[in-house]
């Protein structure tokens, strides 16, 4: 079998070869297409046949070679000049989801604190700054981590009182006794003193911290005269804090610049990414990356660059970018000045943030290379189990319920052996169709691939359900009537409920796996990750009372008897407490007993 795939690529690849000539010498975009006809990869080019000529002439590895084995056509869209393919290609790339734009997914957005422009403001940490943006120009980041941008703003919420509830109260809460909010609920603020704490708050967060440091000594001063020991010693830590946090910026351009500085580092296909976050000309952030690329460095970073921003982070005054970088392309793709510094301070902080991202690749190279050795190993060998040509993507599904009753469903996504969070979904089952965990699984298998087809999503090239031969004849027997070609497996248990096998092919047959192997490894990784989603999910529902009608779904218990129970009991924890003689005052005792175990496993 693996014979016949080689001399099938071979075979695809000359077609590929000969079709070269015909693609033109212009800008625009590329859509290499796997046998399926999906999308696996967007680029975009000055001259289309140049850059397709490079794929398929000159030695490739890693993912860049693994990509272009699966390429079964090539199709074009020629633009008239560089930044329209650059913008043609992000759209494309946001539309499909190609597997192979690694770069355009894995990025984040950054957490930002607002200072509201409420009457009463107060602060707080957000991430969907597009929006915010509109309505407010008080944002201040982006911080590193959530965790940064919690300790600043309890810092400022525990010297200024700012107003801390989101809904007015009818009396004073507890931070108003704390002396740490005015009383905005039960007092008429002058807008002076509010708009004193505004300024202060914002000369803060844009780097002064001088006032602020000030005002703590002196009340720490205070302290001590009047022998409140702890108080004072609470304002020192605070203190501390604050020159710790200072001492970080070990970069101070002394200009009030604000900006982002982008450095990289590249070696053995992999592009590793530093950006500094410098605001009012001192460092507050930094945030690194290791990518696997597929193309050009200068594309690449391009690329990146422009997801960076597309992705809700506040694109400053301006940016610094290596040489390497189409700096004129990116001005024009962001509307904002771009730099490319040969000396001076710019050019150092620069070369720092690129020896940074050298320094990251170095420290992580050998964990990246034995993971992404196991992870290759193990795509491998579960693809020549199947006898199919590669896997990349895989989608499994999880579902929970409680004694037959209340089912929902996690679906977890893998892409190259690593979980791909923003495309995880949760499934709430219907009630009154599912009732057993065959129904379950027919009903999220077509929902979720139902969907696939109709909004022409990213197929997977591969389903795992947890569950035996029923529940993958029950997948497989959707997947058919949707006249999709997804292979389906699902993972075996012993009697320990241990995962010791795969049931896989057709006809379905158990294969079993050594439990030392990086296959199996990774199928207990998926399948953990997979079960811990759709508890959480079932978890949360049932924290936010939705359990509460699912007394109803009791065998024998219908409206009546709930009513009685309640009346009885005020709540389902006094009714957890009862035992099942006291229950069965109400209910037969089989159902009290039911009841019983219902209310004894719930979380």
């Amino acid at each position: 079998m693996t014979f016949i795939i080689y001399d099938i690529i071979i075979l695809v690849m000359m077609m590929l070869k000969n079709k070269l000539n015909l693609f033109p010498s212009k800008s625009g975009c590329y859509l290499m297409k796997d046998k399926n006809n999906s999308i696996i990869y967007v680029g975009k080019a000055l001259n289309i046949k140049n850059r397709l000529n490079s794929y398929f002439y000159g030695n490739h590895s890693g993912k860049t070679l693994l990509m272009i084995n699966e390429i079964n056509n090539i199709e074009y869209i020629v633009t008239s000049n560089e930044l329209e393919a650059l913008l043609l290609e992000i759209n494309l790339i946001k539309k499909y989801r190609p597997k192979y734009n690694i770069m355009l997914k894995d990025d984040k957005s950054y957490p930002y604190i607002e200072l509201t422009n409420d009457k009463y403001p107060k602060l707080v940490i957000v991430r969907n700054i597009n929006y915010r943006k509109k309505k407010n120009d008080n944002l201040f980041g982006p911080y590193p981590n959530v965790n940064a941008a919690r300790k600043t703003l309890n810092l400022l919420n525990r010297i200024y009182p700012l107003r801390k509830c989101s809904t007015f109260r009818k009396s004073e809460c507890l931070y108003y006794h704390l002396n740490q909010c005015l009383g905005y609920c039960i007092k008429n603020i002058e807008n002076k003193e509010i708009n004193n704490m505004k300024n202060e708050i914002i000369r803060f967060l844009k780097g002064d911290h001088t006032l602020i440091t000030s005002k703590i000594k002196i009340e720490m001063n205070e302290s001590c005269e009047k022998m409140q020991y702890e108080k004072a010693l609470e304002l020192k830590e605070l203190l501390n804090y604050i020159e710790i946090t200072l001492k970080d910026q070990i970069i101070d351009l002394k200009t009030g610049d604000n900006l982002d500085v982008f450095g990289y580092y590249y070696d053995k296909t992999y592009l590793s990414t530093q950006v500094f976050f410098v605001r009012s000309g001192k460092l507050v952030g930094r945030t690194a990356n290791i990518f696997q690329s597929v193309d050009t460095i200068e594309e690449e970073l391009i690329e990146y660059i422009i997801n960076f921003y597309f992705k809700n982070n506040i694109k400053p005054l301006k940016i610094i970018v290596p040489s390497i970088v189409d700096s004129k392309l990116l001005e024009l793709a962001l509307k904002i000045k771009v730099m490319v510094p040969k000396k001076g301070k710019y050019k150092n902080i620069l070369d720092m943030s690129s020896k940074n991202a050298m320094i990251n690749f170095e420290q992580r190279w050998e964990t990246i290379k034995n993971n992404d050795d196991k992870v290759n190993k193990a795509l491998m060998e579960l693809a020549n189990i199947l006898n199919i040509e590669s896997i990349k993507r895989i989608e499994m599904f999880d579902n929970s319920n409680l004694f037959g009753t209340f089912y929902v469903s996690g679906m977890v996504v893998f892409i190259d052996g690593k979980p791909e969070k923003n495309e995880y979904r949760k499934y709430k089952l219907d009630t009154l169709t599912v009732v057993d965990d065959l129904s379950a699984m027919r009903e999220v298998i077509y929902r979720r691939y139902f969907k696939v087809l109709n909004d022409n999503l990213v197929k997977p090239d591969l389903i795992i359900v947890d569950g035996g031969i029923n529940q993958v004849n029950v997948a497989k027997e959707v997947i058919v009537n949707l006249k999709l070609n997804i292979p389906v497996v699902g993972l075996k248990k012993d009697n320990n409920h241990d995962t010791n096998g795969l049931i896989a092919n057709e006809p379905l047959e158990v294969v079993n796996i050594d439990k030392k192997s990086s296959l199996f490894q990774l199928l207990s990784i998926i399948q953990e990750e997979a079960h811990r989603f759709s508890l959480s999910y079932h978890r949360n529902i049932r924290s936010k009372g939705a359990l509460f009608s699912e007394l109803n779904l009791i065998n024998g218990i219908g409206k009546k008897r709930v009513k009685t129970l309640l009346k009885k009991y005020g709540s389902l924890n006094n009714m957890k407490n009862a035992s099942i003689d006291e229950l069965s005052t109400i209910t037969p005792y089989k159902i009290a007993c039911n009841l019983y175990n219902f209310l004894q496993n719930k979380i």
